[in-house]
């Protein structure tokens, strides 16, 4: 199994799952529904208890000012994972998260019954975060809708350009391009002796006018030229070979 399989299988949440929060300070930030990282946990490791299950490590509370109180919870996550044809549990991936147990609001203080509850289930989530669920929400790519600046989940993907109706199938990639120019670069092969070659052997005046084939040839032909050694000597000897 790739190392990322698991990571990818889990890290876009469906639209419906999301919501967008307003107000207060964290306004326009996406809230993840817990049942759902429940149920993806579920469908890629077995029932819970059975695939996944976590302990509770700590419960406690912090009071600020003002009178409000923080809940805090320490979790501790394991999945079931195989050690030869045994299943084993994992190693514990451990989190800790938090919600208000008393808050301040405009009627005054406000007591919660669910504050201990709400922070288990914040710390389910930073510790589910850990195997990719819901990552390209962290990640700032997925609003729900569509990718965010990119093509793809993976941040390092450049975006998706769209082509152009006149090119041609078979015309040269962007990567062979490059390799061409790159190539030419380290063997010092002035531009104008470049444009010479695919003049005579391809009736090309430039890189871009060039096929997937043509463009395998000339980067053939860059790769071989020996230092020292006549560049256009070298083409007539390919463009010879060509003929006979």
């Amino acid at each position: 199994m790739n190392n990322l399989d698991i990571y990818n299988a889990l890290k876009q949440p469906p639209k419906e799952a999301l919501r967008t929060i307003k107000g207060g300070r964290i306004s326009g930030m996406t809230d993840i529904n817990p049942q759902w990282r429940y149920k993806v946990m579920t469908e890629q490791f077995g029932v819970c208890g059975v695939g996944w299950k976590y302990d509770i490590a700590r419960l406690w509370n912090e009071p600020i000012a003002d009178g409000q109180v923080f809940a805090f919870a320490e979790i501790n996550l394991y999945i079931m994972t195989k050690d030869g044809e045994d299943d084993v549990w994992s190693d514990a991936i451990p989190a800790t998260g938090g919600s208000m147990l008393v808050s301040k609001e405009s009627a005054g203080l406000h007591a919660s019954d669910e504050g201990y509850k709400m922070a288990v289930t914040d710390a389910l989530g930073t510790a589910m975060k850990m195997l990719g669920v819901a990552a390209d929400i962290y990640a700032g790519l997925w609003d729900g809708a569509k990718y965010r600046d990119t093509a793809g989940s993976d941040p390092a993907s450049p975006p998706a350009k769209t082509p152009s109706k006149n090119v041609p199938e078979d015309a040269i990639t962007e990567p062979q391009s490059k390799k061409i120019y790159a190539t030419a670069k380290a063997k010092g092969f002035p531009p104008e002796e470049a444009q010479d070659y695919m003049q005579k052997t391809f009736s090309k005046a430039h890189t871009k006018a060039l096929t997937r084939n043509e463009a395998s040839q000339m980067i053939e032909f860059l790769t071989d030229i020996k230092l020292g050694e006549d560049p256009l000597v070298r083409a007539a000897k390919v463009m010879g070979a060509k003929e006979e």
